[in-house]
């Protein structure tokens, strides 16, 4: 995370919510002596009051191997983001910068077992076919019998029990109103201008 606490979120809830509109996330993890990145969807568990994120991916994954021993990983969800131009600030003497979004997950990777994944699976998918509405949700139930637990051999599933969760929602806040809101302006129509001008 950007070290300046003026970006900083710590707010849970936000932070949930951001990860419940951005789940397609990167996963950092360090296993059996070298560094891995994957990616992922996510879905996100309360598991009486403890958050975890479940996560799947192909057999044949470099990553996937190491899920039986269990890992730690840092998860990273990234939403909007924009160059900023020091030529729209109101200040002179200024330099190029990058305005963004993102909310990051730490903790220990376990692997799920295999009604689990069937529960990651289905869940998943009807997080996702909700935001297609008014389609009809798609469900496995509409594939031939057998090509699900067929297709199912293929993954692994695996769950980050959340031990750390914070974000940084850089939006200008460290400059002045009239820097802010001229960098806003000279975004034009982008959609993080419009948070960066709600200050």
């Amino acid at each position: 995370m950007h070290p300046d606490n003026r970006f900083r979120v710590e707010d849970r809830a936000v932070l949930l919510d951001f990860l419940r509109a951005h789940p397609f996330v990167t996963i950092a993890a360090s296993a059996g002596g070298r560094p891995f990145v994957v990616q992922s969807p996510v879905v996100i568990r309360d598991l009486d009051g403890e958050i975890a994120l479940d996560f799947h991916l192909s057999r044949g994954n470099v990553l996937t191997p190491h899920l039986t021993q269990g890992f730690r990983a840092v998860v990273l969800a990234t939403g909007l983001d924009a160059y900023i131009s020091p030529d729209w600030y109101a200040g002179a003497d200024q330099v190029p910068t990058w305005n963004y979004q993102s909310v990051e997950a730490e903790g220990s990777v376990a692997p799920l077992n295999d009604e689990e994944l069937v529960a990651l699976l289905d869940d998943l998918s009807a997080q996702e076919e909700s935001r297609l509405l008014p389609k009809t949700p798609w469900t496995r139930h509409k594939m031939k019998p057998g090509k699900f637990e067929a297709m199912l051999r293929g993954i692994q599933g695996g769950r980050l029990f959340v031990e750390r969760l914070g974000g940084t929602f850089k939006l200008s806040q460290n400059k002045s109103d009239a820097d802010r809101l001229g960098a806003a302006t000279g975004l034009g129509d982008h959609p993080i201008a419009e948070l960066m001008r709600q200050g």
